[in-house]
């Protein structure tokens, strides 16, 4: 180093000779590529974060507001404890270490997090919410350590890759640039690939293992073996954290036979009196039921059948040639509807298709009318070339339904590819005495529509849209019923559905809010429904 001089006495002070860090043969490049896989780790971290959650706690934007907010929180402290960390010890011993640690932490927190969330489980089930919040927080909590960690990566490696002062601008956008390239990839393996191929556990594992690899390399080339050793039991912990951690199934509900993961939910089948439900993520939802000897199951899925007879009376089964169902689940109404109207075609479309093969295993969703398109339902719809008698529309993720089928535009979708006595119906989800989001979306429907009906679902917490494609009026069902009822070879389970609707029709609000794709405010709708419902003890009024 040079002492400053000459220019001293005028203020000025020349530039600090500094040898650099690192060169580029004392392993810059490699540098990078640990500052690349602690970038994907981080945010495969956070995703898998989401998956770990989300399948006891549901994948409300509530819970994702929380993990992400905490992640951010958590790499922030990283950030600002790395750079004060290199300062006090800027050696590729110390950052290498500091990452081995963070791999190895990641490893631990399926192992922690799995005892857990089988208890948290069976809370949701019982709606034990103390017990719900606690363990929402410790498993959060348990990100601290690795995630904090991992975010000292990036300032740690600017400060060991840095040795000349007029290289610090582009040798520190490199790093961030490169870390950033890492979190791209590590945004998309998680989703599209390890976790519907080995599970949320086991991807925890094998990031932790990726990254413990580039660690302990590092160490290697760095100090040697001499070094390494003194790591080499983190392998094998890592190796028992696989074994131990990740046995035994994610849930143990009473009753189940089967789960899953996608890369859309958690897939739970359970079996209880003779019944099979499905039921996804937080699971306090049921998608679809079966059982071979029951039709009428007093669930939104029969009502679908309802739909078109609020076209004048008298309205004939034979007048339904074609429905669609978006989001077909385990194909509980194409079952109903094909016993009620016969094999016509139904178009069913499902997002997921490890659920279509779950509704074929376990569902006997197998009727030869059903035509099964996994897509997303309204990209599906678009495309469909046919018009139909019924359109069915059902693709809740409790508590959300997802707000790109509750829009205008959406429902003008819906309203092209119906024929000129087609109807809709729709599943809305709703609290006792709030009905802001089921009036936003009657009051959506009918500005495209031109005549609602609501019914609400004895003893549930849903209500049911109709929306007929020409004006019709509200005793045309009444008159249908009667028709039905008078000639005595009416399917009893489409007759059973009539009945209930009819004896639960609703008025149907005028004034609400229009969503529109530019503004479907649902989520904020839906978040302030669950808060107020929860706070007002309505979650005890339920045990």
């Amino acid at each position: 180093m040079r002492r400053p001089a000459g220019n001293q006495a005028a203020g000025i002070i020349e530039p600090v000779e500094v040898k650099p860090a690192l060169q580029p043969s004392q392993g810059r490049f490699y540098l990078y590529f640990t500052v690349f896989v602690s970038g994907m780790t981080s945010l495969a971290v956070e995703f898998l974060a989401s998956r770990l959650l989300g399948d006891v706690f549901g994948s409300s934007n509530l819970v994702w507001a929380c993990i992400i907010g905490l992640i951010l929180i958590y790499l922030t402290l990283g950030y600002f404890l790395g750079g004060r960390w290199a300062d006090r010890s800027p050696t590729l011993r110390t950052f290498y270490g500091i990452l081995a640690w963070g791999a190895l932490s990641i490893g631990l927190v399926p192992v922690v997090a799995h005892p857990i969330l089988r208890l948290s489980a069976n809370a949701f089930d019982q709606l034990q919410m103390g017990i719900l919040f606690g363990s929402f927080a410790a498993v959060l909590i348990l990100f601290i350590i690795p995630v904090t960690l991992l975010g000292t990566a990036s300032p740690f490696a600017i400060r060991l890759a840095i040795g000349n002062p007029e290289e610090a601008g582009r040798v520190s956008g490199r790093i961030y640039a490169i870390s950033t390239l890492g979190s791209f990839l590590g945004t998309f393996l998680p989703v599209l690939l390890f976790i519907p191929l080995i599970g949320t556990y086991r991807s925890f594992i094998l990031f932790s293992a990726a990254q413990m690899a580039v660690a302990l390399a590092g160490l290697w080339a760095a100090r040697g073996w001499q070094e390494v050793r003194w790591y080499l039991w983190m392998p094998l912990a890592l190796a028992l954290f696989a074994w131990v951690g990740t046995a035994g199934p994610l849930k143990a509900s009473t009753g189940q036979v089967y789960e899953t993961e996608s890369a859309y939910n958690y897939i739970q089948v359970i079996q209880q009196k003779g019944y099979t439900y499905l039921r996804l993520n937080d699971g306090q939802g049921i998608h679809s039921v079966y059982n071979p000897k029951v039709l009428n199951y007093n669930g939104p899925w029969e009502q679908v059948l309802v739909a078109p007879f609020f076209n004048p009376a008298p309205f004939d089964l034979k007048n339904v040639q074609r429905m669609a169902i978006l989001g077909l689940a385990a194909g509980t109404t194409a079952r109903q509807a094909t016993a009620v109207y016969g094999p016509i075609p139904i178009d069913g479309f499902e997002i997921d298709p490890k659920i279509v093969a779950v509704g074929r295993k376990y569902f006997d969703m197998n009727e030869p009318n059903l035509n099964v398109i996994v897509q997303d339902g309204r990209w599906g719809l678009d495309h469909s070339p046919y018009r139909y008698q019924v359109i069915s529309v059902d693709a809740y993720r409790p508590p959300y339904i997802p707000w790109q089928m509750t829009t205008r535009e959406f429902f003008q979708l819906v309203y092209q590819h119906l024929t000129d006595d087609g109807a809709m119906a729709i599943n809305v989800g709703r609290a006792p005495g709030d009905r802001q989001l089921l009036d936003s979306l009657a009051s959506t429907i009918h500005s495209v529509f031109p005549s609602v009906y609501i019914i609400d679902l004895p003893n549930t917490f849903n209500s049911i849209i109709f929306a007929t494609r020409t004006p019709t009026v509200q005793e045309n069902l009444l008159y249908n019923l009667r028709d039905l009822i008078q000639s005595k070879s009416a399917p009893p389970l489409l007759v059973q559905a009539m009945e209930v609707a009819a004896t639960n029709l609703k008025p149907v609000p005028a004034g609400g809010v229009v969503f529109t794709d530019d503004l479907a405010p649902v989520e904020w709708i839906t978040n302030r429904m669950m808060v107020q419902f929860v706070l007002s003890g309505g979650v005890e009024e339920l045990q």
